[in-house]
């Protein structure tokens, strides 16, 4: 009787850290894809004005190439990130919608210089509208 009362809470205790480190590993995710949200968001934001500077001022054309350099990597790094069970489905469709943007940004940036004619006729900034729209998706997830 007694070992059958170790082994139940034994297994009690291996269920509960087993919850435990899933329920964790889901709110570290939400936690990241709302940051990668807000670098999105920002990104926008900022390079929006550039773009029409740019094509008249060197300055203003190299932070665009620095802003979209970066976020090429912010989109690398979160299509590496490793997803909760519960949040499958949700990051393949961010994948998906990442991989457009990439496409995008690689079209936009050639030689590593800006091609402003190819950036004024992306779609850039509508496919990055798109991805933050999960946004709020993602944020249920961290209950």
């Amino acid at each position: 009787m007694k070992r059958i009362m170790i082994l139940l809470v034994f297994s009690i205790a291996l269920t509960g850290c087993s919850f435990f480190e899933e329920t964790n590993d889901t709110l570290n995710y939400a936690t990241q894809a709302t940051e990668y949200f807000n670098d999105l968001s920002n990104f926008a934001e900022e390079t929006s004005g550039l773009m029409n500077q740019a094509a008249s001022d060197p300055a203003a054309k190299e932070e665009l190439e620095t802003q979209l350099l970066a976020i090429e990597k912010s989109i690398i790094e979160f299509n590496e990130m490793d997803a909760p069970a519960i949040a499958d489905g949700l990051h393949q469709n961010l994948l998906e919608k990442n991989q457009q943007l990439l496409d995008i940004t690689e079209n936009v940036v050639q030689n590593g210089e800006v091609a402003l004619e190819e950036l004024q006729y992306s779609e850039i900034y509508q496919t990055i509208e798109n991805i933050t729209e999960l946004k709020t998706q993602i944020e249920e997830l961290g209950f």
